[in-house]
Order: structure tokens, then sequence, then C-alpha cells
């Protein structure tokens, strides 16, 4: 009989952090080697891999190497798993089930785990097993709740506990939880509470910030040597709409300290979503104020004033429908003195290096899409003979083959979230930010994880209608015949009959504007 392959499986523990160096496996990661190869030659099995996940908890579902395990588990590369104990495996009871008492039998795993005498191949510790699995629970759970209480108190008493300070501060590095005016960004901050109280745009104080070159918040961050986290691929270095309109309603600036703004879900999901803000950490006067209270009044009541709907009282017509084909953003909505509006892509403002942007009276657009739901509708309901697949199933191919690659996009951007966590915590592990800031800052990307999950869930429902309707055929007809010799448009009909329009710069010499309708049907 061939000898018995086996898969050792190391993982660091939450204590050990006594690591010579970036390189080097922690003393814990060695010492649990030299066990386990002894005990496998012992037995004389035949060591397949040693697979190591050095700086990884016991409920990160994503280690590298454990993932690894588990393919080679699956194709049979190995027939015993070989741990220290079945903490270092896993500490959720759910994947105790799923692997060492579900899946591990069906592919012929034997599961053995030295310390706390687990292994599948005696029926009789099962029960052993299950209570191991249920006592690593529990202590997940008490971690989870003891980090929480820690964490709330230091909310409560106005303590800063995020892991990068906000632009314009920096961490006071003889007080714990205290921020310090940074001089030369707070500079900046005061200069964009300036120009919007004066009377300038988001976007255009983005655009003078940028002609001038100053750094973004970020950039910023990166060239003065402060700590600040971004992903792997490359950000802009200019100011954008956003981080104007973000700063201009941030307290911190006028010397409270908000905190709590996201809450987790579960310490089993490690997902965040929004908390009312009567359940936010407000603590006033905490740090000195970059912006004069006067100043900051001025300033929330244009933002208020400038939020306000349209004249209508109702959402734009083309609202987040309109996209600048040249950059993907989204077109925002403008309002001429004479009263019409018309739709531009705001990138092409921030600076003369950005998209060089599209451009449309709403008016123009409304026509352009009447007149093609006209168009229709007189071409597929009087032509009996076209009904059936006329660029029907090419209009959906094109538009699954859109939504595959945005589904996949927002996987990447996932996957993204999840390695940024992992690097949090092997800093934190690393002593090299603390345990309030590795959770702040955590909870940070895992509420950003949780939007893109969020799409994807819509996106594969919304991928799946498609594919119903691909293969049910055409039916324009009956869609098409609510909407017969339209005058005017609604944001109704516009929601139900468009997914997206892609507007292009209008052609040189000429007064077209190049349109490209997506259409829900």
């Amino acid at each position: 009989m061939a000898n018995l392959k086996v898969g050792i499986y190391c993982r660091l523990s939450e204590e050990d952090k006594n690591k010579q160096s970036k390189s080097d496996d922690s003393a814990s990661i060695q010492n649990q080697k030299s066990m386990l190869i002894q005990y496998a030659l012992e037995r004389g099995w035949e060591i397949y891999q040693i697979y190591s996940d050095d700086d990884y908890t016991g409920a990160d579902r994503n280690r590298p190497e454990f993932k690894k395990l588990l393919s080679d588990a699956k194709q049979q590369k190995i027939d015993i798993v070989l741990c220290k104990t079945q903490s270092r495996f896993t500490r959720e009871l759910e994947l105790v089930e799923k692997y060492i008492h579900g899946l591990f039998p069906i592919w012929g795993v034997r599961f053995v785990s030295i310390v706390d005498n687990a292994d599948t191949a005696n029926k009789g510790n099962k029960k052993s097993r299950q209570i191991n699995g249920l006592v690593n629970e529990w202590y997940l759970e008490d971690m989870s709740d003891n980090i929480k209480s820690v964490l709330t108190n230091r909310r409560k008493q106005g303590l800063h506990i995020g892991s990068f300070a906000p632009y314009g501060y920096r961490k006071d590095p003889e007080q714990k939880g205290h921020l310090l005016i940074d001089e030369e960004a707070a500079e900046i901050v005061r200069e964009v509470f300036t120009l919007f109280s004066q009377g300038y745009g988001k976007t255009a104080i983005a655009r003078i910030l940028n002609e001038r070159g100053v750094p973004n918040p970020t950039e910023y961050k990166r060239l003065h040597g402060l700590r600040y986290r971004q992903p792997k691929q490359k950000l802009s270095t200019l100011w954008k709409y956003f981080a104007v309109s973000d700063m201009l309603v941030n307290e911190i600036y006028i010397g409270n300290m908000v905190q709590g703004k996201y809450g987790s879900i579960s310490y089993k999901t490690k997902q965040n979503k929004p908390r009312p803000r009567d359940q936010w950490y407000i603590v006033e006067g905490t740090h000195e104020p970059i912006i004069e209270r006067e100043l900051w009044d001025k300033v929330q009541t244009l933002v208020t004033e400038r939020s306000k709907p349209f004249a209508t009282g109702t959402i734009g017509l083309f609202a987040r429908k309109a996209r600048c084909s040249g950059c993907g953003y989204t077109m925002r909505s403008h309002k001429l003195s004479d009263g019409r509006r018309y739709l531009c892509c705001s990138s092409r403002h921030v600076s003369k290096e950005a998209c060089e942007g599209a451009f449309i009276s709403v008016a123009t657009l409304e026509q352009a899409v009447i007149f093609e739901l006209n168009r229709l509708s007189s071409k597929y309901l009087n032509q009996e003979e076209l009904e059936e697949k006329i660029q029907f199933s090419d209009h959906w191919i094109v538009q699954k083959k859109r939504l595959e690659k945005e589904i996949a996009a927002h996987q990447k951007k996932v996957a993204e979230c999840a390695a940024c966590i992992r690097e949090l915590y092997l800093d934190k592990v690393k002593s090299v930010i603390s345990e309030y800031e590795y959770v702040d800052f955590s909870q940070k990307f895992s509420a950003e994880k949780e939007q893109f999950e969020s799409f994807l869930l819509e996106a594969e429902k919304k991928l799946a209608d498609m594919e119903c309707k691909l293969s049910v055929g055409d039916n324009r007809r009956q869609i098409i015949r609510q909407y017969i010799t339209l005058e005017k448009l609604d944001r109704e009909t516009v929601d139900k009959l468009i997914d997206y329009i892609s507007i292009g710069k209008r052609i040189p010499g000429t007064r077209n504007v190049p349109i490209e309708i997506h259409w829900n049907f």
C-alpha cells in the first residue's frame, strides 16, 4: 500500500508577534512545522506539502494557503490534513461542520490535530471535535464583544480611533487619540470653505486646486510620508467633486469628533452597514477647530440650499441615467440663467488633463429618446414579420456581456477590499497600528466591500433575468406598445425603459452629439 500523503497546515496565532523580520515565519509557525513534521515521519506518512498562513486569524476564510489546502484536498492530492490544533485550521463551527465533518469524508481526506486529539478516523471523538468548534466560536464572539466595548468607550470619550488622521490634522504623538492641526493641509481646508462661501461650486473649487498643482488628500499624505491606505491600483492625484463635497460637511473641522457612522452586522460576516445619526458618537470640542463657527454655519446653509431638488420637486429626468462616453462618469445636471437644464461630465472641469467631457441639453436628449422610441414602435409594431428575433438577441447579448464585465469588475473590487483588510491585519500584528485603529479602518473597507457585494447581488439577479428573456424570445412588441407616439417623457417611463445613455462630445463643425441608448428591454 502506498504511503499516505499528508498536507501539513500551520497558522499564526493571535498572540504570536515575535517575528524577527517581515519575511520570516514567526517562532510559532516554526514550532508548529517541527512538531507536525516529526509527527508525520514517525507514522511513515509522506509529506506532500506544508501550507503556512502567517498573520491570519482563524476566522479569515480567505487565507491563501488555507484555500490552497482545500483545493488540493478536493482534488485528492492529499490523504490527511494535519494541524497542531483544530483552531489552527478554523475557529468557526460552521467550517468545522462543512469541511471536517462534511466534505473531507466525501473527498476521502482524514483530519488530524495533535494537541486536542481530533481525528476523523476515530468516530468516537466527533462530539469532542464539535465541542472544540463550539468553544472556538464562543472565543471569536467574546473577542468581538470585548473589542467593541473598548472601542465604544473610547468613542464616547471623544478619542480618535481611526487608523489615519483626517486631512488637515495629524495624530498627537504625546496623547493617544488626540488630533493636532497640520497647518499646511489646514490652509487648503480653509481655502475650500472660503471659496464655497464666496459662491464657487464644488467642481470649480476642485479645478482651482488642480490648476495650482495642489495634491489631493491621499497624494498629500503619500508625499509627506504620512500613513494612508489605498487600493493597489494607481489612483488619481487630482481633486474631485466628492472630495470637496465630503470636506464641506465634515464636523471634524469645527473641533467635533464624529465616529460610529457604520456598524458591523455580525462578527462572522465582517460586513458593515450605515447607522442612523442618533446612534453616532458625537463629542464636541475634542480638538482645535480649523474652521470658525460663523464660516461653518454659512457653508452649511449654502450646502442645504444647493441640495434642494429641482423646481418640479422631483428627481431629474435623466438622473443617474446619463454617462459620459469618454470617462464613464455619471453626468450631472446644471441650470442656466434662463431656466434651461443641461447635462455635463463634471470630470472635464477638474483639470485640463481630465476627460474632454460630454455636454447636452436635457431638452435635446429628451427629444432624441422620444424620436428613437417612436421609431422603434413604428418599425416593430407595424411589421409582424420583424417581431421575431430582429436584433433582439444581439441587443441582449451585448447587454449581458456588459453586465458580466461589470460583475467581474466588482468581484475584483470585493477581492481588493478583502486584501486591504488583510494588509491592515498584518500591520496590526506587527504593532505598526493599534488594535483600535485596525478595527476602525477595517470597518471602512468592510463597508465598501458590502456596497460592492450589494451591487453584485442585484447585478446577478438582473443577469438571470436577461438570460430568461433570451430564452423566451422577443418581447419588444408588448413593451413598446405602451409607449406609442410619445410626445413627452416622465421619470417613470425613463426608469422603465432605459438602463443608461452613453453621451459623447459634440462632433466638431456640427451640432450633433453622439448618443447611444441602452434599453431595459
